[in-house]
């Protein structure tokens, strides 16, 4: 619903982002069935921009969604961190869909970022609606699924956190986003200068005593007047 993909048009922007960012730190935690740390708190653009761009749906991770532990991973990278801002921008088109072997819930996850001091700003990406979808199966019973978006959850976390929620329906609706969260995350650049001064006038001050001297001479020798 957003072309080409979600994943490329998530990928493309987020490359921006981080390119406008030249000052801060910046990671990249990757979650679907499970969640991963794909690259640690860096300055380094170049390979995080690489990161970014390589990122394919599906090929790292197994199925599903653990929307807690991708925001667990992150927070725990984060609290490693001595910055005094610490940031997280959640980025789901789906809905908590975890396997067994989940370990950590949203709401646990919630409850560590707010312990660490973490801000998460999320965002839902999809352009369509929330809807209830009937699914008719064999036997006539229908089953009510909602849409793909927990749109409750992502408010919740961003909320608690301070942050804000943001739905992203197209790719122009997303770079505005990320543009709110830059404005609202300035970062404070500490700029020192060393100025290097230089004594310009030892040249002029010997010349004038080279000068006071001449006269000096010239007065007792041959300017010398006789009573």
């Amino acid at each position: 619903d957003i072309l080409p993909s979600r994943m490329e048009v998530a990928k493309e922007v987020a490359v921006d982002f981080v390119l406008s960012r030249p000052v801060d730190r910046i990671g990249l935690v990757i979650f679907s069935g499970e969640s991963f740390s794909q690259v640690p708190l860096t300055t380094d653009r170049n390979t995080l921009v690489m990161q970014i761009q390589s990122l394919e749906s599906r090929r790292y991770l197994k199925d599903g969604t653990v929307i807690g532990e991708g925001l667990a991973t992150a927070v725990d990278r984060l609290s490693k961190s001595e910055a005094k801002s610490k940031v997280i921008i959640l980025l789901t088109d789906g809905k908590e869909d975890a396997p067994d072997t989940r370990l950590i819930d949203p709401l646990t996850a919630l409850e560590i970022a707010k312990a660490k001091g973490v801000k998460v700003y999320s965002i839902g990406m999809g352009a369509i609606a929330s809807t209830i979808v009937e699914i008719t199966g064999k036997s006539q019973q229908k089953n009510p699924a909602m849409d793909f978006i927990d749109e409750g959850l992502l408010q919740k976390i961003a909320n608690e956190t301070g942050g804000r929620y943001f739905r992203a329906k197209d790719k122009e609706g997303l770079q505005n986003i990320y543009k709110q969260i830059d404005q609202l995350e300035k970062s404070k650049v500490e700029v020192m200068s060393y100025k290097r001064h230089e004594e310009k006038f030892l040249p002029f001050a010997l010349a004038a005593l080279a000068l006071l001297f001449l006269e000096i001479l010239l007065r007792y020798t041959i300017l010398k007047r006789f009573p």
